[in-house]
């Protein structure tokens, strides 16, 4: 295998030549993160004159190991968990052999601001590049380094980092063939519920030309109060001041170690409800929702493609055996952490869906309240405007996983986004995509939706209806 040389705003890198893709792994686009830099914004990375070699992922933002969802390996999402190493503010990217001004995607990991990265295996943007499109996919600093609200530390860290990696693009990515005026922004989960806090951000104004929200929350900010309880709880359980100073001295294994501890605190407040329900202490910290901002203007002239899987909550439930084991008591549980009247609530979605099992209502709780409700109100905001296209669009396709359980649970779109169906890990009654194989044509139709989106903006559809993907088609 050749190695094609590209020289970076920074210094040369060498990666790998396939006959689809050139791949380049873990470039930096910022500083190492060690020490007191953990918790400040993101700085340029020193210049390199030597060629870097870009043949071998890097390191990973430090994390827990998330490879088991109960009974369902969810590895080609998570990844291999923390990879040490200093240099972790990375990137990867694939080209087209031959690029020359192609549209560029720029992909944002989920996993709950807590774990994932740009190792996961789901992520390989061959198919990207075979189909004209030079993709990136970013690391970024996660849970207390990443999302903590410290005084005396710039909030949502992790933000910054995407912001900083797009600076990279506009700056580098002509060299590997890519059109830095044609970026699509896009990502899953807690990289889509990033994305909507960037669309907000005006240091981001001009980086990006279109986006993708894929199961993102455009409700998911906590407020400054919910994270100053955190940040309390935070740095009790580690005796130190709630400063950043004082959290520079706390080695990152500490960190890591706090999460039990600040794992399902009660987050509620006169106002607001637990954006995350108690499934993570880290998120985005903002005054108001991005969904407010974009509804104010924020955004609103860049085309936007919005969706989200029909079944979310299953893959909360489904991989414990809670989706048939729920009681009527659980889904009154849960709607107490979502609406002041949980009674209301539960009738509400009982009338719903007539005669549904207590499981199927506390699914649908819960992808509501995580992810549905936050994609239709920041969709519906980008919409009002009209200066830009709103495509939105569900995917319907019931992974056969887990006895059939599974559905179109959270995560199931993202086999089929980046063709990928041919992983081994997301096959057999433990793998995403389920002992059954999946329709390749689907495949063929959400990627190539997604890749239409990058090169002209649109998806395929009309702005004033929803595409559904169900494999039917």
């Amino acid at each position: 295998m050749s190695h094609p040389l590209v020289r970076t705003s920074e210094g040369p890198v060498r990666g790998l030549a396939g006959a689809a893709a050139h791949a380049f792994l873990g470039i930096p686009y910022a500083a190492p993160p060690t020490g007191a830099a953990r918790f400040a914004a993101p700085a340029p990375h020193p210049p390199w004159r030597d060629v870097r070699d870009a043949t071998r992922p890097g390191p990973t933002a430090p994390q827990p190991r998330r490879d088991g969802f109960g009974a369902l390996d969810m590895t080609p999402y998570f990844g291999p968990g923390w990879i040490p190493g200093a240099d972790h503010l990375t990137l990867n990217v694939w080209a087209p052999p031959r690029a020359h001004r192609s549209p560029v995607m720029v992909f944002v990991h989920g996993g709950g601001f807590l774990a994932g990265s740009t190792r996961a295996a789901l992520y390989d943007g061959t198919a990207f590049a075979r189909d004209g499109v030079v993709l990136v996919t970013v690391n970024y600093r996660l849970g207390a380094t990443g999302f903590l609200d410290l005084p005396g530390a710039p909030a949502n860290r992790g933000l910054l980092d995407v912001v900083a990696a797009l600076r990279w693009v506009r700056r580098s990515i002509e060299a590997f063939g890519g059109d830095p005026g044609n970026v699509t922004l896009f990502g899953q989960s807690a990289g889509a519920t990033l994305i909507g806090g960037i669309l907000a951000t005006p240091d981001a104004t001009g980086l990006f030309q279109r986006a993708i929200v894929q199961s993102g929350n455009g409700l998911g900010a906590f407020s400054p109060e919910q994270a100053a309880r955190v940040t309390r709880a935070a740095a009790t359980a580690l005796g130190v001041e709630p400063t950043a100073a004082a959290f520079a001295d706390v080695p990152d294994d500490r960190l890591l170690a706090l999460l039990p501890r600040l794992t399902g605190l009660d987050l509620r407040t006169a106002t607001r409800s637990d954006p995350l329900l108690g499934l993570s202490p880290y998120g985005l910290v903002l005054d108001r929702q991005p969904a407010d901002a974009v509804a104010s203007g924020a955004g609103a002239d860049v085309p936007l493609l919005s969706g989200t899987t029909t079944e979310e909550g299953n893959l909360y439930l489904a991989p414990q055996g809670d989706l048939a084991a729920s009681t009527t008591a659980d889904a009154h549980a849960l709607a107490a952490r979502i609406h002041p009247d949980p009674a209301a609530l539960v009738a509400e979605y009982r009338a719903r869906y007539p005669g549904a099992h207590p499981g199927r209502l506390r699914s649908a709780l819960l992808g509501d309240a995580l992810f549905r409700t936050g994609s239709r109100r920041l969709a519906e905001a980008h919409a009002s405007h009209r200066a830009a296209a709103t495509h939105t669009y569900a995917f319907a396709w019931r992974s056969a996983a887990l006895d059939g359980q599974l559905g179109a649970a959270h995560t199931t779109e993202l086999p089929f986004v980046f063709d990928r169906l041919d992983l081994p890990a997301l096959r057999g009654p433990h793998g995403l995509l389920g002992p059954t194989p999946p329709p390749a044509r689907l495949a063929a139709r959400m990627h190539g939706a997604w890749v239409s989106f990058a090169h002209t903006g649109d998806p395929g559809w009309a702005r004033s209806e929803t595409h559904r993907f169900a494999g039917d088609e």
